[in-house]
C-alpha cells in the first residue's frame, strides 16, 4: 500500500473550494489532459454523501474505467472517496478543508490523502515504485492548481 499527501493554499473560503471539489464538470476540466468524462452514476452537478460516479479516462496510452464512492461527506471540512470497481486493488482519497491561519484573508489549507494500491502484485508494487506514485501525485497537483484557479477567480 502507498500513501502520499498534497497540500494546498487557496484564497477562497472552505465551503467554496468544498463544493468546487465535489464538482463533476470541474473535475472534468481539470483533467482534460486525459480526456477524463463521468460515463455513469452521478455524471454532472455536486456529488455528496453515497453518489457513486464511473470515470473514464485515458492514461499511458489505455483508457480506464474507475467507479468511485463518497463514502464520507461533513460539508465543508471533509469528504471521502473511494474506488468500488477499477484498476486499483485499492484507492481511498481523503480530502480535508481547513480555515489557513494568519493568511490576512479568507483563504483554505485543502489537503489530499491518497492511499492506494496497484494492481498485479509485485509488478505493481514495482510499477508504484518506479512511476505511478509521481504520475498520481502529479495528477492531484494539476486538479488543485485548477481548483485554485477557479475558486480564486470566482472570489474576485
Amino acid at each position: 500500500m502507498s500513501r502520499f499527501e498534497v497540500t494546498t493554499l487557496v484564497l477562497a473560503p472552505p465551503p467554496v473550494v468544498f463544493d468546487a471539489s465535489l464538482s463533476v464538470e470541474l473535475h472534468t476540466s481539470s483533467m482534460r489532459g486525459s480526456r477524463e468524462q463521468a460515463v455513469a452514476g452521478v455524471t454532472s452537478g455536486v456529488l455528496s454523501l453515497g453518489d457513486q460516479v464511473t470515470w473514464r479516462a485515458r492514461h499511458f496510452g489505455l483508457t480506464w474505467h474507475l467507479t468511485s464512492t463518497i463514502s464520507a461527506h461533513v460539508r465543508p471540512s471533509y469528504f471521502v472517496d473511494e474506488q468500488v470497481s477499477g484498476p486499483f486493488r485499492h484507492w481511498r482519497h481523503a480530502h480535508t478543508f481547513e480555515p489557513a491561519p494568519d493568511s490576512g484573508v479568507e483563504a483554505t489549507l485543502m489537503k489530499d490523502v491518497v492511499d492506494f494500491a496497484a494492481p498485479a502484485g509485485p509488478l505493481g508494487a514495482l510499477a508504484d515504485a518506479l512511476v505511478l506514485r509521481r504520475y498520481l501525485t502529479r495528477l492531484i497537483l494539476l486538479r488543485n492548481a485548477y481548483i485554485k484557479e477557479t475558486t480564486e477567480a470566482a472570489m474576485r
